[in-house]
């Protein structure tokens, strides 16, 4: 049987197995897959060997920039994004690496929320890797504009320098900050912490403004509570973990997994 992972530390509360079970079933597929904690002081040596045998593995924290260095040749993607949550063995062994966080956000946002982003005002939350991962495909939307806003001004100037090529791209600060925006996504990891990033309600439009946190949990994160508040439309980030997955999936196997069954599986898990 083919075989596939999960790369992680922690990696016990990992959806992904049971989401790749659900597409090798929807798509008659033959694969095991299995979540695998890899040692912190040696990732290359255990992603090595697991390649022996193995096919293809998804890669989630904190072995993303690891799975960059790791890999043999990237996809454009994932050469911009700096990081890897997908690789690939390619036939003679060498592996592939691709990012498909940013498409998974992307086809979350376009086909299961119907979220139009083309001409529309982006503010996307935050400036690590998770909003670095994420640049590529929103600028291929052709938004109006995308602001990327931080803590820390510094780092969202030098991710604006670094993509102003695909688009009209800038940087901010959360205080000088001017609304309203269409959409709104959060990429920090305040929600994790259960906090929230000092925003100010004039961000959002109530009724239009969509808002989005890449974080998911059984409950509304504070994000979109606050969003909510303010009459926003709001989405966690559930259905991007399964688009990327599905992304992941595609580039494995050749085929394309339906989505939305799988997606309103787990969430009917995260709430019953």
């Amino acid at each position: 049987m083919d075989r596939y992972a999960v790369f992680g530390n922690p990696i016990a509360h990992s959806k992904s197995p049971e989401i790749h079970r659900l597409f090798a079933e929807q798509t008659a597929q033959a694969l095991g897959y299995e979540p695998l904690l890899a040692p912190l002081d040696d990732f290359p040596g255990f992603a090595r060997t697991f390649f022996e045998y193995g096919l293809g593995a998804n890669v989630t924290v904190p072995f993303k920039e690891e799975a960059y260095r790791l890999a043999d040749r990237l996809t454009e993607r994932a050469r911009r994004a700096g990081a890897v949550n997908t690789l690939k063995k390619l036939d003679g062994g060498a592996l592939l690496g691709d990012n498909t966080d940013g498409v998974g956000l992307v086809r979350d946002l376009l086909d299961n929320a119907g979220v139009r982003l083309q001409g529309k005002r982006i503010l996307l939350l935050g400036a690590g890797g998770a909003v670095r991962g994420v640049l590529e495909p929103l600028l291929a939307e052709r938004p109006a504009a995308l602001v990327i806003a931080n803590r820390t001004l510094s780092k969202a100037e030098q991710l604006a320098r670094e993509f102003a090529e695909l688009g009209s791209v800038s940087a901010s600060a959360f205080e000088p900050l001017e609304g309203p925006f269409d959409v709104i996504i959060n990429g920090t990891s305040a929600s994790l912490g259960g906090e929230l990033p000092r925003l100010a309600d004039g961000l959002v439009r109530a009724d239009a403004t969509f808002c989005y946190d890449m974080m998911y949990s059984a409950t509304p994160t504070p994000f979109c509570q606050w969003a909510a508040g303010l009459g926003a439309r709001t989405r966690d980030g559930l259905g991007m973990l399964v688009e990327q997955a599905a992304a992941a999936f595609e580039l494995w196997r050749g085929v394309r997994p339906a989505s939305a069954p799988v997606l309103a599986q787990l969430r009917g898990q995260l709430v019953g």
